[in-house]
């Protein structure tokens, strides 16, 4: 579970109250400070932890962690041995700016509980290393982050991120937008069989490909749908194919006019979406995850019409690309080849309750056909 803390040491005075305030309704892991007696003003529900600009002892500090900065293996491994005979909370500061300093905060990271890292330069190879060290290490890692797009890249890092951010915010807001990038996660979906009624060939329209900044697996997707109340699993282009080779970052996904499910429970329009854009991908478990859009292409190929319904006889319609090489996903992850699908065939998708307007959920009356 990844988490923040709230660096006090150089927000504004007459932002520290509003800040604090902000930390603890909100829920943040941390608060970090110089100042014992601001610490000591705290609730117990939220982490003390508190870097001294000086030498102060472990002892009779009302803080749950007292971070010490170590600029030598020597100081690891004394902080390392008070946690073990139980004489400390081993938390560790780190500022890298050279190889030197690189190997102490990979070092810190595999020994202690706690250790802080921050970066001199820009690229964030060194963080990547020090995750990487530290990859099996019990310890948590916080990186201090500049800004609140810092945060989110720091998170991602190597796919596994920093276990914690330590950020100076401006004032509250910067606080709670804090906690609801902690909060940005996909949850599950509950996936629904659907039975094929019919197919038709339409003729000519236009149809988009969804290129990501992603690789698919092979039992992944994107959930698209001519209603907002149905969507059938999109099979990106994973498997091999003849006469081309396998793009595993694509979905030749439908019509223009198709909806498209994204996070938070929103639908775009497929001719809505741009380089930047982001989907959720779907596996065929109801596993999800954000994916960016690269590129949107649309293009004019001759369509077909897939009709189906779910077991409670909601009516999904999904209009594709009229080709054997265009591919849905069936239970289990199945892939099947939409010029193939006959009646009774059955497919994965999504039965949203929810009536949209400009992609957001509404409780009004509409009927789609």
């Amino acid at each position: 579970m990844k988490f923040a803390w709230i660096d006090l040491r150089t927000v504004a005075p007459p932002q520290v109250e509003a800040v604090v305030d902000a930390a603890v309704h909100a829920r943040l892991d941390g608060v970090v400070a110089a100042d014992p007696a601001l610490l000591a003003t705290l609730p117990p529900t939220i982490r003390k932890v508190l870097l001294p600009a000086g030498d102060v002892g472990a002892t009779d500090q009302p803080a749950d962690l007292v971070a010490i900065v170590v600029t030598d293996t020597d100081q690891v491994d004394a902080l390392a041995e008070a946690v073990r005979t139980g004489r400390g909370s081993g938390a560790a500061v780190v500022r890298v700016r050279d190889d030197r300093t690189l190997k102490l905060a990979c070092a810190a990271a595999v020994a202690l509980p706690y250790t802080v890292v921050s970066f001199t330069d820009p690229t964030k190879i060194p963080l990547e290393i020090v995750i990487a060290a530290a990859d099996r290490a019990p310890g948590k890692l916080v990186t201090e982050v500049a800004d609140l797009d810092e945060a989110r890249i720091v998170l991602d890092v190597l796919e596994h991120g920093s276990d914690g951010v330590l950020l100076a915010p401006a004032d509250a807001t910067e606080v709670f937008a804090l906690a609801r990038l902690l909060q940005e996660s996909t949850p599950a979906l509950e996936l629904a069989t659907l039975t094929v009624d019919s197919v038709a060939h339409n003729g000519l329209g236009d149809r988009v490909c969804v290129d990501t900044c992603s690789h698919f697996e092979e039992d992944e997707g994107i959930l698209v749908g001519s209603y907002s109340s149905g969507f059938v699993l999109c099979c990106s282009e994973t498997h091999p194919l003849p006469y081309m080779p396998t793009r595993p970052f694509r979905v030749n996904a439908g019509a223009l006019h198709s909806y498209v499910l994204g996070p938070d429970n929103r639908t775009n329009y497929l001719s809505e979406l741009r380089s930047g854009s982001t989907v959720l991908a779907v596996r065929a478990d109801g596993s999800t995850r954000r994916v960016v859009v690269g590129r949107a292409k649309l293009e004019s190929r001759p369509l077909l019409t897939i009709t189906a319904h779910s077991a409670e006889g909601v009516a999904v319609s999904l209009t594709v690309q009229d080709d054997w090489h265009v591919r849905v996903l069936g239970p289990g992850g199945k892939v099947r080849n939409v010029t193939e699908l006959q009646r009774g065939d059955e497919l994965l998708g999504y039965l949203a309750t929810d009536k949209r307007h400009v992609g957001i959920p509404i409780g009004e009356f509409c009927r789609e056909s």
